[in-house]
């Protein structure tokens, strides 16, 4: 039939295409360790992808980036970064030029070839920019060592939650599982070939009806997982009115637009209608949509709270699936009281499924509140990474931790120069690496909280076009996003918790394929490269960059420091400007369409919380306003301090800045931790084996007897009274007591 086919148990992985020894490609390619089933590269399809064309019009992204179009900047930080650039060049030009009129040595020829070398294109001009002892150091390579892999001592095992609760049968094929023809030709028109595990465990189960508590490894096809059991039932039971009957809570505005995008795609050939409720886009066409009453919604915590009590007609009493997407997320501290909020008002008959990667504390608290009797699925372990993953770390020494934008600049300009993922702890630190990359020539975009939703979804698009060779993220882009063709994923820091790693490097190695990720080590993270090497699979690796290498880039990074700063005051003046006009336009607005109308159109959408309580939450969760009560507390206040009195950071202690986000989150989930646990309805592990034996009946007091004694003659004594023998009974029991008895009533 033409179909490609898929690998085979027993084959060999792919092999990562990226540079490197021989040797290191076999070992990554080697038998499956300890714990592993073999390569689960036979689930996958080696050449699908999720398509963005879908039936009756553009693509989701496409759609989300229509509703945005006018709003976007005056110009973008990359047209910005080129004109610094350009001035920079032009700059050394005119000095190159003034040298040679000065030493009165070189012809009219020199100047003329100088000019066509100028106005040469950009990839010729990045490459003349570099010396000759540049391309000796372009040319030196990193060492690669294998670092030593410790046993776990004896007694001690791999941390894992409910491992063998997840049996479900190997053969099992999308045929078998009872679908209709419209998800079946939905399916086959999408590539899926052979379900994967996660999808072989939840879909018999979802089916049934029944709650799922789910965890798998990153990429493994958790939204199909959960995705093709919704709609068989709403597929199966049509709606009698327009009412939405399953909800679809995520995190993150990008990753609801992809999970919008595989429903659309599965739900294709039926009738099913699906709406997308985030933030960033368009309120009013959100409420026209739910006003229709979509079967299927796909919804961010916030911007569904402010629907529920802003739009009328829309409410969640009609709800017969809950889904929670990345539910460990979805139950950390920042998102409790929407939560709480949200399950309050949602049905209380109804099948709830909570999937993740990685499972923590909170998602069991939430599975024994909201659960019934759940059905606990974990294909793997909390903290397992993808299985063709390539794990590689360079350590950092006490006293070079400014070295680490020098070390990250040198692997994307020598060793991975595309379809890299740059993660970053803060924003400030991914919008400067932006700048310093592009000032170095590199196409880069940035990803993170403080961009408009249309330049995160046009950063995105970019990336997955492969418009630009890199994307500096924060941890917005660490859970579920599927982008095609992530090679490798740098990590600037590491991440505030191991469970947050395996998120971050679960953006490459995805649906079988291999893939690398390369972490920069401090003194101060080496607990958690322990922890890692410890529950690898496969062996780590040691990164070593040659110490001339770094500080060519260190060098070069110093002399970039003034265009960097002259994007930064590009910027600045394009916001003032933006403000200044926006304060004119409404200004006019007012004068022109008087006071009245303007009041009545913009009447404040309510929130469930007030102003007061909104902002008393986001201070006690605020990291910097965190009571520092463990270690380190008056060196991190004197810090901060410092921070703020200095315009200009060094890169020590912006790297310095960077560690300590991650440690006062940390220390705040220890702390948390800590905390007495509450009494739960499920019990954590299965209680101890009482030996056989006859039972012995416990021996109820005489209170316990006569109470529940419902016999016709105790009935009937009850009736008439206490006889004499027991009033008298009664009555010497006082006197032994002490007490004195008279009868007043029948007791």
């Amino acid at each position: 039939l033409g179909l490609v086919g898929t690998i085979a148990e027993g084959d060999v992985g792919p092999v990562d295409p990226e540079s490197g020894s021989s040797e290191d490609e076999e070992e990554l390619r080697r038998a499956p360790g300890p714990g592993r089933r073999g390569p689960t590269g036979g689930d996958f399809s080696a050449a699908f992808v999720f398509g963005e064309a879908e039936a009756g019009g553009e693509g989701t992204w496409a759609a989300a980036l229509c509703q945005l179009r006018g709003k976007r900047a005056a110009t973008t930080l990359d047209e910005k970064i080129e004109k610094v650039r350009q001035k920079r060049k032009f700059q050394e030009r005119e000095a190159k030029q003034a040298k040679a009129r000065d030493k009165e040595t070189e012809d009219n020829q020199t100047k003329k070839r100088e000019c066509e070398d100028f106005s040469r294109d950009e990839e010729e001009d990045v490459e003349s920019q570099y010396s000759l002892d540049d391309e000796t150091i372009f040319t030196k390579a990193d060492t690669v060592k294998v670092k030593e892999q410790r046993r776990l001592k004896k007694g001690e095992e791999a941390e894992s939650f409910f491992e063998d609760a997840s049996q479900y049968d190997d053969n099992l094929l999308f045929q078998d599982m009872n679908l209709s023809r419209p998800l079946l030709k939905a399916i086959t028109a999408l590539g899926f070939k052979q379900p994967t595990p996660i999808q072989k465990a939840c879909i018999p189960v979802g089916l049934l009806g029944k709650d799922i508590c789910a965890c798998a490894a990153t990429g493994t096809g958790k939204t199909a997982a959960f995705i093709l059991p919704v709609l068989e039932r709403l597929i199966y039971k049509p709606r009698q009115a327009p009412i939405t009957r399953v909800l679809v809570l995520v995190p993150t505005r990008e990753l609801g637009i992809q999970v919008h995008s595989v429903t659309k795609q599965l739900a294709q050939f039926s009738s099913v209608t699906t709406c997308l409720a985030v933030g960033g886009l368009d309120v009013k066409t959100q409420e026209a949509a739910l006003r229709s009453g979509p079967d299927i919604l796909i919804a961010t915590p916030g911007r569904l709270i402010d629907h529920l009590h802003n739009c009328p007609s829309f409410h969640l009493s009609s709800v017969e699936v809950l889904i929670l997407d990345e539910a460990d997320r979805m139950l950390d501290e920042y998102f409790e009281e929407q939560m709480k909020e949200i399950i309050r008002l949602c049905s209380n008959h109804r099948q709830t499924m909570l999937f993740s990667a990685t499972m923590t504390e909170e998602v069991k608290d939430l599975a024994s509140v909201s659960l019934k009797n759940p059905v606990r699925i974990f294909v793997n372990s909390n903290t397992d990474v993808a299985p063709f993953l390539r794990q590689e770390f360079i350590r950092i020494r006490p006293n070079r931790e400014g070295d680490r934008e020098a070390i990250v600049s040198a692997l994307l300009t020598r060793t991975f120069p595309d379809h890299v993922m740059l993660f970053t702890q803060t924003k400030k630190q991914a919008h400067r690496m932006h700048i310093l990359l592009g000032l170095m020539g590199l196409r880069v975009g940035e990803l993170h909280g403080n961009l408009s939703q249309a330049q995160r979804l046009e950063a995105l698009r970019r990336f997955k076009d492969e418009q630009i060779d890199i994307l500096v993220a924060t941890d917005v882009a660490a859970r579920g996003l599927d982008i095609e063709g992530v090679k490798t994923v740098i990590n600037f820091t590491m991440p505030n918790t191991t469970k947050h790693y395996v998120h971050r490097v679960g953006r490459t190695a995805r649906a079988g394929r291999a893939g690398r990720s390369v972490s920069l080590v401090g003194e101060e993270e080496r607990k958690m490269l322990k922890d890692i090497v410890k529950t690898a699979k496969t062996p780590v690796k040691a990164r070593i960059l040659p110490q001339d290498v770094i500080l060519k880039f260190r060098e070069k990074i110093e002399n970039l420091e003034k265009d960097v700063y002259a994007v930064l005051c590009l910027e600045r003046e394009e916001r003032e400007m933006q403000q200044s006009e926006a304060q004119i336009n409404r200004a006019k607005k007012q004068l022109e369409t008087g006071k009245q109308e303007t009041v009545g159109e913009g009447l404040e959408r309510s929130w469930f919380q007030t102003r007061e309580e909104r902002k008393k939450e986001k201070l006690a969760k605020a990291l910097q306003e965190f009571d520092l009560a463990l270690r380190g507390k008056k060196k991190r206040k004197k810090f901060m301090q410092d921070r703020q009195k200095k315009a200009q950071m060094t890169p020590e202690e912006r790297s310095q800045f960077e560690i300590l986000k991650s440690q006062m989150y940390a220390e705040r989930l220890a702390k948390r931790n800590r905390r007495a646990k509450r009494a739960r309805v499920l019990p954590e592990e299965e209680p101890a084996a009482v030996p056989a034996g006859p039972k012995q009946k416990k021996k109820l007091s005489v209170f316990d007897e006569e109470l529940t004694n419902t016999s016709r003659k105790a009935l009937k004594q009850y009736r008439a009274g206490p006889s004499f023998e027991d009033r008298k009974r009664l009555g010497m029991a006082q006197r032994r007591k002490g007490g004195n008895f008279k009868s007043k009533s029948r007791y």
